[in-house]
């Protein structure tokens, strides 16, 4: 199987930088593994997109297993596009205009 190329939107950037930022002021080995997991989470989707499961509107959701995210996205013609990275207990839903 062929994997599809990830764009990520500058605010999932901004959200994943924001949360590995958050993980080294207080553990430096923890900001390590998010953002190892993280890159993983982008790997998988790449790989097989349709194997997450849908979530809202045209968008698919990918669990983060040590971390309390989340990655948001959905199949383009020619990407899989990032929309978020987003935290599962706040602001459910705010990346939808993205």
């Amino acid at each position: 199987m062929r994997a599809e190329p990830a764009w990520l939107h500058p605010e999932a950037i901004k959200e994943a930088r924001a949360a590995r930022q958050w993980y080294q002021a207080r553990n430096a080995e923890a900001a390590e593994a998010f953002m190892a997991e993280l890159d993983r989470a982008v790997e998988q989707i790449e790989k097989a997109p349709r194997q997450w499961p849908p979530y809202l509107g045209d968008t698919r959701r990918y669990l983060l297993y040590r971390f309390p995210f989340f990655v948001v996205f959905r199949e383009a013609a020619d990407r899989i596009e990032i929309l978020a990275v987003a935290h599962g207990r706040r602001r459910p839903g705010y990346w939808l205009g993205r």
